[in-house]
């Protein structure tokens, strides 16, 4: 098989050339440069005026315009073509490419600045091996490549590009199950290689200042992506590949789950045990026991076991009564000894060998054939699968295994071989899904919790997470860097499960600070293999009050993380940022994953060892910031030692500004958007403003609709005299703007005891308490507008 590799440089920049390429002609239009060279053509194509797509197609080949990633499509820009005996131009007001026919050279400009320059470019070295090379400066930290455990700069590594689990992970984990092949560098640029074939990504294992893409086929195509900032360079990725949907608002709550639940009368008992305790639990996951008693031979069932589930339909029912919704772990195996083989083959649905028979082999589980996804007839009969269960009432579906786990090469799917659509099997399966229910339930948003994925999977509403980590300490370490990694290659979802998975390693410690780490994560997901128990409501006394009080804290943060998801949803800003997001100059920040923003206005030191008493936090330097639990402040951009409470992970917030939280509740099916108390930390500055979203949880695409949703806007002036606070329904739907909005208003660190409150010209009472200079006063709003006037 042909062999691809793309090259890039890092060291200072210098001229470079392919010696035997030579300049024949070239033209401009419809937007594209295509320049004939001696050994094939260059095609550049303006995306937008941040990027630009640069593909090389050699003599003998056709260019493919197929992406598995790229949704966005070239448009007409305000770009200037220039050319002189030298040198052809692209230049727009942001990112420019000159290309130099004397030397035959590409170099990409921010503004006058160059950032990136092909090296030889497409270079042909033997029959089985392709480059296309950069330079770039060397002195750059380069992220990306999808989830691994390498350490925040990936630098130094040479990354395979094949997605397979890693059981039972630690502290480095080289292969995990989604391979992206992106790179973002630390000054603020990305290059995304449009190709989804297996492959390698090095990047300067040989400290050559040498990055290396390789693959064993496919077109040679990148995507070079710039930004103004962070937030503006994500953002802009996923406008090339795809924003993330809302998922619904159950998602943000508790997940009761384990590998696994055995019946019917297990499932049920365990949520009145959360009922019982007054835990709030918002889904429960089934995994394999639901069509089948043994973990081995059962794969490929799809269907209830009715002896151990005598009665699904009512379990479900009842279960969506409590507001809990029920989650089914589906793969893609389907087992000769299934009970839907023989269907499976009849059907022909199943990935082939060349003769064209059902292609199987052994794994774990058993003998097997796979799904195959890419042909019309296997993609209909699986989402038949999906519909029934969905009728049935499930809430969410779980895709495992879907790297796909074992996928010998000599498969052949509609798709291609094994090899070369791999890395896009977990990416095609949740396209499915997602395509399945804008067709059948246009009115439901999915949600689909999968192990697998490639560029551009969060489009589908994928919610990815780490696999099977390490039951330990060494395991929770790398958790930051995964899910900060992944956020900023799209994928902003990614979580853990909370505790740890595989072994029987029993640490209440750990789990603990697990727990505490999942408050501040996109998804709050307790799982585990059954040894030892992950699900709050199973724990002993104490711990089991411990992990409550951090269940209830995810509750009281919903209206927060809601916003931050519709900010994803939106602009593509992850759920949890890198701190050199906020200072992309400060050069000890470009490592760090060990501290994290969780949205614009937390700041999160999680705790990965055990017995720790102190740890030391950086704040960043836009603002001074305050301990979420005790009040104390801290100074903007200084370092300190602080003390670490057994109940919680160090958490601090911004100050002067407004977060939003709201009360406790047994699971979201009792929440009311109109429930909402406002905290702040008063620094006497001048002004602030942050913008709160709302809707009703389920309506699919309601964060691209005003008429379906709300954004409230709170701001604040202040004067020696007046405090002004200003709240105002900027876009609201008629039955959220017609319930308002109603609470408590925490003001801490207020300076002095107020003369007066005026909520919309009317006095109303309050409390402040001098020693702890903590203001509060109820609120009403309702209409558009609410003026809060405090009189100092």
């Amino acid at each position: 098989m042909k062999k691809l590799l793309f090259l890039l440089v890092f060291t200072t920049f210098s001229f470079a050339q392919n010696a035997s390429r030579k300049y024949v002609s070239h033209k401009w239009e419809n937007n594209s440069l295509e320049i004939k060279t001696s050994d094939g053509t260059y095609k550049i194509t303006p995306f937008s005026d941040k990027i630009i797509e640069t593909s090389f197609i050699p003599n003998g080949e056709n260019f493919n315009p197929i992406s598995e990633a790229v949704v966005l499509k070239p448009s007409i820009l305000n770009f200037k073509f220039t050319e002189d005996p030298n040198s052809l131009k692209l230049t727009s007001s942001k990112i420019s490419v000159t290309v130099d026919k004397t030397i035959f050279n590409i170099q990409y400009f921010k503004g006058a600045t160059r950032f990136l320059s092909e090296k030889n470019g497409y270079t042909k070295v033997n029959d089985s091996t392709e480059t296309l090379d950069f330079i770039i400066e060397k002195t750059e930290k380069l992220y990306g490549g999808g989830a691994r455990v390498l350490g925040m700069d990936r630098r130094g590594n040479r990354l395979q590009l094949y997605n397979r689990a890693s059981y039972g992970y630690g502290t480095r984990a080289e292969l995990m199950n989604f391979c992206i092949p992106l790179v973002f560098s630390s000054k603020m640029y990305a290059v995304h290689f449009d190709n989804s074939a297996i492959g390698y990504l090095d990047l300067d294992s040989k400290k050559d200042n040498t990055l290396t893409y390789e693959t064993t086929s496919g077109k040679k195509t990148y995507q070079v992506i710039i930004g103004d900032s962070w937030d503006d360079l994500v953002s802009n990725y996923t406008i090339l590949t795809g924003k993330q949907p809302l998922p619904p608002r159950w998602a943000f709550g508790n997940f009761s789950s384990r590998f696994g639940y055995h019946s019917q009368e297990e499932v049920e008992k365990t949520i009145r045990k959360f009922d019982d305790d007054k835990i709030p639990v918002d889904a429960i996951i089934l995994d394999l026991y639901w069509f089948g008693k043994t973990i081995k031979g059962t794969l490929g069932n799809l269907d209830w076991d009715k002896e151990t589930f005598p009665n699904p339909e009512k379990m479900i029912a009842n279960l969506n009564a409590k507001g809990v919704k029920t989650i089914l772990i589906t793969e893609p195996f389907i087992l000769t000894t299934s009970s839907k083989w023989q269907e499976a083959v009849a059907k022909k649905i199943l990935a082939t060998d060349k003769f064209g028979n059902p292609f199987t082999y052994d794994f774990y589980f058993g003998n097997t054939g796979i799904i195959d996804i890419f042909k019309p007839e296997g993609k209909a009969w699986f989402w038949n699968i999906y519909k029934n269960l969905i009728k049935q009432g499930v809430g969410g579906l779980w895709g495992d295994l879907g790297e796909p786990e074992v996928f010998p090469r000599k498969a052949i799917t509609f798709g291609g071989k094994a090899d070369e659509i791999h890395n896009i099997y977990g990416h095609n399966w949740a396209k499915l899904i997602a395509e399945g229910y804008k067709t059948d339930f246009p009115t439901q948003r999915p949600f689909i919790l999968m192990r697998a994925g490639y560029s551009g999977s969060q489009r589908f509403g994928m919610i990815p997470w780490s696999g099977d980590v390490s039951r330990s300490w060494d395991g929770l370490s790398g958790q930051t860097e995964i899910a900060l990694q992944m956020g900023m290659q799209g994928m902003a979802y990614m979580h853990s499960d909370l505790g740890g998975f595989a072994g029987d390693y029993f640490d209440n410690e750990l789990y603990l600070r697990w727990l505490q780490y999942g408050v501040f994560n996109p998804i709050f997901r307790p799982h585990a293999q059954e040894e030892v128990a992950s699900e709050v409501a199973y724990k002993d006394v104490v711990t089991k009050a411990n992990a409550k009080k951090l269940v209830e804290l995810r509750y009281q943060m919903l209206p927060y993380n809601y916003t931050l998801a519709y900010l994803n949803a939106t602009s593509g800003k992850p759920l949890m940022r890198p701190l050199f997001f906020e200072e992309p100059n400060n050069e000890k920040l470009k490592t760090i994953s060990n501290e994290y923003f969780w949205g614009n206005d937390f700041l999160v030191k999680p705790i990965v060892t055990s017995g720790v008493t102190t740890t030391e936090v950086y704040f960043p330097k836009s603002s001074n910031w305050f301990d979420f639990y005790t009040g104390k402040k801290y100074l903007a951009g200084t370092t300190t030692s602080v003390k670490v409470n057994q109940d919680y992970i160090p958490t601090f917030v911004r100050g002067n500004v407004f977060y939003p939280m709201t009360k406790v509740v047994q699971n979201t099916s009792y929440y009311q958007n109109s429930n909402l108390d406002l905290h702040f930390y008063f620094e006497g500055k001048s002004s602030s403003e942050r913008e709160f979203y709302f809707d009703n949880g389920t309506t699919p695409n309601a964060e691209n609709n005003t008429a379906d949703h709300e954004i409230l806007n709170c701001s604040t002036s202040y004067s020696k005299t007046l405090f002004t606070i200003t709240i105002e329904s900027k876009t609201a739907s008629d039955e959220i703007l017609k319930n308002g909005k109603k609470g408590i208003i925490y003001l801490n660190n207020f300076v002095s005891n107020p003369k007066s409150i005026l909520l919309n010209g009317k006095k109303i009472g309050f409390k402040y308490d001098l020693k702890s200079k903590k203001l509060n006063f109820n609120y009403v709003h309702t209409g558009f507008k609410t003026a809060i006037k405090i009189n100092l």
